[in-house]
């Protein structure tokens, strides 16, 4: 293949992911730009992490998307700021191009340590002037080491998942009016605030919800226990899903794992 037909081809996938947005979860969709971006950069291994745990001051990122096998542990595992490639990505803001992991600096923090593909791409998600997440591309076609180029098309491809996050946030709240109702109190109660500050801010967006349901149920004439009992079954459902998304990420993880003999 030239380098004319490459080019071609990777504008057509990009083409592909530019307008890609589907009406699932942000769950399902972070899976499927996972694997877009895999597909786009001719790789075997991609996740999306998301800063979208512990406190706003302080976050923590976890992997919401996978392409590719994946320990299952790193589903569990929540990363600060500065820890790991991951961390360090997110703290410097700065795109991470590795030639071998093995001779770089960040060889004490490789996770596939007897993985023969060494190469990886790694790539702030932003939403406006913040960041989000990052981007983690592995397993170059064929074993090679991708070019530095390649880290171009990620940044490409990085901008393209943040407006989708983006996308699906605004949907999801244009399509809550109840979100919308506690969105519109919450400005008119701090006036110097605007929509357009916590779009973004998906656990900002949960505690004003939160509160103001908790102050519509009370106005409603709900008492302490009805209160909990609604929080208790929102849990479960929260538990249900969960169940449900690991259910679907096992199934990914084991459709990408090698069979015995292969």
């Amino acid at each position: 293949m030239d380098v004319t037909n490459g080019v071609e081809n990777q504008l057509i996938r990009l083409q592909d992911i530019s307008g890609f947005l589907e009406a699932d979860s942000l769950d399902d969709n972070l899976m499927q730009l996972a694997e877009k971006t895999a597909q786009i950069l001719e790789a075997q291994h991609c996740s999306i992490m998301l800063l979208n745990e512990g406190e706003p001051e302080n976050p923590r990122m976890r992997v919401c998307g996978s392409y590719g096998s994946l320990a299952a542990a790193a589903y569990k595992e929540s990363v600060h700021k500065g820890e790991g490639i991951a961390g360090h990505v997110v703290a410097t803001g700065k795109s991470l191009f590795i030639e071998n992991i093995d001779e770089s600096q960040f060889a004490d923090r490789a996770r596939r340590g007897k993985d023969s593909h060494k190469s990886l791409l790694c790539s702030p998600i932003r939403i406006d002037a913040g960041i989000v997440g990052v981007v983690n591309v592995t397993g170059y076609k064929n074993g090679k080491s991708f070019r530095p180029g390649d880290l171009n098309l990620l940044d490409v491809v990085a901008m393209f998942i943040g407006k989708s996050i983006q996308t699906l946030q605004l949907q999801s709240i244009l399509n809550s009016r109840f979100a919308q109702m506690a969105l519109i109190q919450e400005m008119q109660q701090n006036v110097g605030s605007s929509l357009k500050n916590v779009l973004h801010k998906p656990d900002q967006i949960a505690k004003i919800m939160a509160k103001s349901f908790y102050k519509e149920m009370t106005r409603a004439g709900f008492g302490s226990s009805q209160v909990i009992n609604v929080a208790s079954d929102i849990i479960s459902q929260l538990n249900s899903n969960l169940q449900r998304h690991g259910k679907r990420v096992a199934r990914t993880i084991g459709s990408a794992m090698p069979s015995v003999g292969d």
